[in-house]
This record gives C-alpha cells, structure tokens and sequence, in this order.
C-alpha cells in the first residue's frame, strides 16, 4: 500500500506539473518564494498530496497580480499620451496667444480736449467767417454772403502733395474747439463761384493737435506727414454740415496712432438773397467734440508664460512619474518570470 500510495502521489504530480505547462507565463508566480531545505524534502514527501491539492490558491494570486500590473500599466501609457497631448496643446495656444493680441477698448474722460487742426482745402472758395459759439446755439446770420469778423487762430500752409510732386497744395488750417463740457463750437461760412463749376465740395482733413503745427520748424514737411496718415472729408455747397468729432487713440507693440471719427448730419440752406447774389455759392460747416470721452484701443497680450511653465512643469513631473513607474513595473515582471522558471526547474529536479 505504501508503494501504491507513493506512485499515485508521483503520478498525480507529473499530471499536475504537465498541466501547468498549460497555464499562460503572465499568470505563473512562485507558490514558495524560499528555496526548500533538506528539512522540508522529509514532510513534503509524505505531504505532496496536500500541497498539490490547491494549485487555483497560486494561480489566482499570481495572475491577478500580473493582470492588475498590465492594467496599471495600459492606464499609465494613456495618461502618458495626454500628458503629453496637453504639454503640446499648451505650448500651441501660448505661441498663438503671444502672436494673437486681443485688443483692449477703454473710455477716458476729459474736460478739455487738445484743439485739433482742421486743414481746409478751399482751391476757388473764401472764408468769410469763422467764430466760436458755446451750448449748441448758433445766433442767425446778420449778412450771409459777406465777410465778418471771426476769432478764430488760422495758418496758411502751401507744401507739395505726398502722393503727386507737381501737385501744389494750399491748407488753411484752423485751430478746433477744445471746452467739450460746455459744448464749444466752431462755425465757418465760406463762398464759391459757381459759374465753371457743375457740382461743388470743400474738402478737409483733421489732425490732432494744432499746436504741433504751430511748434513745427518744416510745416510743409508736417502737412505731408498728415495727409499720408489722415483721412480726407468733404462737405457740400448749400447746406450746413454739423460735424461732430471722437478721437481714438490705438496703441500696439510698436506702433501708435490717432484716429478721427465722426457722424455729420445735413440741413438745406434757405437762400434768401436776391437772384443777383446767387451766383456765389455758400458753404456752412460746424465743427464740435461728440462726447467727452476718448475711446483708447491697446493691444494686450493674453499669454502667460508663468502660467504656462507652471504647466508644463506639472506634464513633465507626470511624464517623470509615469517612466519610473513602467520601469518598475518592467523590473519586477522580469523578477516574477526569473522566479517561475526557477520553480519549474527545481520541479524538475524534484521529479527526476
């Protein structure tokens, strides 16, 4: 009996050794992690019934392990590719931030505004007054047609036109209305032969600031200098135009600039003068501020760069994290592999 029973045992071991060959490598781990002293080799002899009785107790515990590291592991690549989805993605959006500036509207308020230059281009036609008025009230005309006594500061300029040099240009400069609280005005009445002309229009221009005209020592130079950077408006014969005036002030990276805007309305002129008189034509334009406010646009730059390396400093931290992590875990399934073939030899010598 003693030998049947021990050939049984030996038999069911070399079946239980054939059906581990069976089992896949990612989920075979050492049941013993000790090597066996020849104290053991006595009771394992008569035990190896009891022992090869749960193989499923190992098996179990080393593929959950194994599986569980491969999860781990697929779970870190995936926060590896975003990590470094998200460091691109942050690198992008600060480059096109920096190279994209939003731009920045604010309204200044002022009580006085620096009185602008209003370049009058008159060719055939004659100021015959020019004068200032407050509160929006301009009292009616005493004499229309006729020249009256103004008060307002005017410069005459003659320069050649930027864009033509056989092109001689004339400007009479008048110096803007600058009380915008109490509703300074300037109001011009100028005069035209109509005999050779078909339609008829005054142009002009606005700059900002008269007083850099006056301070400057080539005023023809200056002059040049507007027309290439300002914009040319005309009004037209036989009605007043009211024209009323916003400044914009645009600030870039290198660049600064001062735009004029306006809104004009248009009212007829009734004509009371007799026939004979009628050959000149009139012109009445008014100048004023709109509002008080100076609307300043500044380009501003969105992209942070310290918020950016924060960023990126935390993905190359995770990145970091991540390879240290797939190293170990590479080092210690290198570790499980070593040890099952072991086992499996010492099973062999054992059987053998």
């Amino acid at each position: 009996m003693g030998m049947l029973r021990r050939e049984t045992s030996q038999s069911y071991q070399e079946f239980s050794d054939g059906a581990g060959e069976q089992i896949p490598d990612l989920c075979q781990e050492d049941i013993l992690d000790e090597e066996p002293d020849e104290s053991k080799d006595a009771f394992q002899e008569t035990e190896d019934h009891a022992v090869v009785s749960y193989p499923l107790m190992g098996f179990d515990k080393a593929c959950l392990k194994n599986v569980f590291s491969t999860i781990l592991m697929l779970i870190y690549l995936m926060l590896t590719t975003g990590a470094a989805f998200l460091a691109y993605q942050t690198i992008t959006d600060f480059m096109q931030k920096l190279n994209h500036p939003v731009m920045s509207v604010t309204y200044k308020e002022v009580d006085y505004f620096e009185p602008a230059g209003i370049s009058l281009y008159l060719g055939k036609a004659q100021l015959l007054s020019c004068m200032h008025h407050h509160h929006d009230h301009i009292p009616p005309l005493v004499s229309p047609g006729q020249p009256e006594i103004g008060d307002c500061v005017t410069e005459e300029v003659t320069y050649t036109a930027p864009y033509s040099n056989h092109t001689t240009r004339k400007a009479l400069v008048v110096q803007g209305p600058t009380d915008v609280r109490n509703r300074e005005l300037i109001f011009l009445q100028l005069s035209q032969n109509l005999t050779e002309e078909d339609f008829s229009a005054i142009s002009y221009m606005l700059f900002s600031k008269f007083s850099d005209l006056i301070n400057s020592r080539n005023k023809a130079s200056f002059m040049q200098d507007c027309e290439r950077n300002y914009s040319m408006w005309t009004f037209s014969g036989g009605f007043r135009t009211w024209v009323k005036m916003s400044l914009v002030k645009t600030s870039g990276k290198e660049v600064k600039s001062v735009e004029f805007r306006q809104e004009s309305g248009v009212v007829k002129y009734n004509d009371k003068r007799p026939e004979t008189e009628r050959t000149n034509e009139l012109f009445f334009v008014v100048f004023q501020w709109r509002d008080p406010f100076i609307q300043e646009v500044q380009d501003i730059v969105t992209a942070n760069p310290w918020n950016t390396i924060a960023i990126l400093c935390g993905v190359f931290l995770a990145l970091f994290k991540a390879a240290d992590f797939a190293k170990q875990s590479v080092k210690w399934m290198i570790k499980i592999r070593k040890r099952h073939l072991k086992r499996r030899q010492r099973e062999l010598t054992h059987i053998t």
